[in-house]
């Protein structure tokens, strides 16, 4: 069996690493989507349920929404 061939080339590879040990952010922040997943999305978590739980105590105190 030969060798397997590498995904991406070392001459890529390289460069990609000068390129990401270059940029002067946090490890999580350094590709090109990484400030969506690791900023954004729990942002509009956060607010979400920051309004459902300030609805939820607003009715509650109110009584709107209850059962009879």
């Amino acid at each position: 069996m030969g060798a397997e061939e590498p995904f991406v080339s070392r001459e890529r590879l390289f460069k990609f690493q000068r390129y990401f040990q270059s940029v002067h952010k946090h490890t999580y922040l350094k590709g090109r989507y990484d400030a969506i997943t690791s900023v954004g999305i729990p942002v509009a978590l956060t607010a979400t349920s920051l309004f459902l739980v300030g609805r939820g105590i607003y009715n509650m105190s109110h009584g709107i929404g209850k059962k009879e």
